[in-house]
């Protein structure tokens, strides 16, 4: 477990967050972790600056994919569900957040099976750095 504290990004993940915040695009992490190991990732990570919201499910008391998670999302953002492009590499993740009624890009870098589940992917890519495209930034 100690080794989630010190998770180190995939190498597009800094420069994509960069592109994002220069556009003016908020940028958060929505996670099944806790505020602890949440914090210590994001920090090992160098990421703390280009994050304006971390928000773990112990506020809610419930893991995702239970539809409390990502209404705390809404509610922390103060914006509709369909403001927000949700990007997960965990398709039961991204299938729960599009039923929930986010945009939602599934980064499905090891070409993993579509799940059979409420919901749908508005896109499937193989890296963040597709993002950028997607959400409007060039």
């Amino acid at each position: 477990m100690a080794l989630y504290l010190t998770l180190d990004p995939f190498p597009e993940v800094a420069d994509v967050l960069k592109r994002l915040k220069t556009a003016g695009i908020w940028t958060a992490i929505l996670s099944n972790g806790s505020p602890k190991m949440l914090d210590a990732a994001v920090k090992s990570a160098n990421l703390e600056t280009l994050l304006d919201a971390v928000l773990s499910v112990e506020d809610v008391g419930v893991y995702k994919p239970h539809p409390k998670v990502y209404q705390l999302a809404v509610d922390r953002l103060s914006v509709p569900a369909s403001a927000i492009s949700f990007q997960s590499s965990n398709a039961w993740d991204a299938y729960a957040a599009s039923a929930f009624g986010m945009k939602v890009v599934w980064c499905n870098r090891y070409g993993q099976r579509r799940e059979r589940l409420p919901g749908n992917p508005d896109h499937e890519v193989k890296s963040l750095s597709e993002l950028p495209a997607i959400v409007g930034v060039r």
